[in-house]
């Protein structure tokens, strides 16, 4: 059977394979493929469409092991070199990924089913959309690339979150309806947790001795903070309303963790001017240890 499409292969994955595993092959290849990324190349194109159409297949542990289920059999037909009882491959796909009762494989001798009116009739389809935590904030114009190779342009609305599920009404199959499943990626420096936002800033010696001003990463953009002279690593600063949410009055803080780095080279000049400061400092963070 020619269309037979073997989405471990396709995800570089064996069948044994956890969900984060399976998640964290797509994410990387997903990246690696997306057309925005690759423009005008038809080869990456249809790679993408294969790793949107395996990941949706394996990461629903129902459809996972039906399509184990018939993977398992297609693989015993092929060693046998005998296809002639399988049914259409892509015939199957249309059927799980639209959530209907995909029938066991038939015994032999039995012929290729047909396509029911009921499957030319309107059906409701799925989508999955990773979006930059930034973009997922803001919301605003989406493209979204659909297994039967249409792009859409939608309009997403601000403070999107993992799990949240958007309905687009009359974009499905046949005027049904399209329903978005949203995955925000990880963020370098921002983690969200509830309606606030967590940042691990790393300051200087010097900055934490003397305090200062720092520009520091939010959801809005680059902004200024004021670091008290004195800090300690761990110690933790807010930033009101910098949080995350769909609105001011929804939003929570910035949560500001400061962890002071010490530096593993120095120049001659720095090493010379730390001997001087170790020679006069007056503080000792070990004077209790022997009392």
């Amino acid at each position: 059977m020619q269309n037979f499409r073997d989405y471990y292969e396709i995800l570089g994955i064996v069948q044994s394979a956890d969900a984060q595993a399976i998640k964290q092959a797509y994410r990387r290849l997903a990246r690696q493929f997306h057309p925005d990324l690759n423009p005008g190349d038809q080869e990456a194109e249809e790679r993408f469409k294969a790793l949107n159409e395996a990941y949706e297949m394996l990461s629903d542990a129902d459809r996972k092991a039906q399509y184990d289920d018939y993977r398992r059999y297609w693989l015993q037909q092929k060693s046998e070199a005998d296809y002639r009882d399988l049914e259409d491959f892509n015939h199957f796909v249309d059927q799980l990924l639209n959530r209907q009762e995909v029938p066991k494989p038939p015994p032999k001798q039995v012929q290729k089913p047909q396509k029911s009116p009921k499957q030319s009739q309107t059906r409701d389809a799925e989508a999955l959309l990773q979006v930059p935590l930034e973009r997922a904030f803001q919301g605003g114009a989406e493209r979204v690339r659909l297994e039967d190779g249409r792009a859409l342009e939608v309009d997403m609305p601000p403070g999107m979150v993992t799990g949240q599920r958007i309905r687009l009404r009359g974009q499905g199959i046949n005027g049904g309806d399209l329903y978005l499943n949203i995955v925000v990626e990880p963020h370098r420096f921002l983690q969200v947790q509830g309606r606030d936002v967590v940042c691990h800033l790393p300051i200087t010696p010097s900055e934490a001795v003397l305090g200062g001003q720092v520009t520091i990463p939010t959801l809005d953009g680059p902004v200024q903070m004021t670091i008290p002279a004195g800090i300690q690593s761990g110690r933790k600063l807010r930033l009101a309303g910098k949080g995350y949410g769909r609105g001011a009055q929804e939003r929570g803080d910035q949560i500001v963790e400061i962890e002071v780095a010490v530096p593993q080279r120095l120049s001659d000049q720095e090493s010379e001017l730390y001997e001087k400061l170790r020679a006069i400092e007056s503080f000792s963070p070990r004077v209790d240890l022997m009392a």
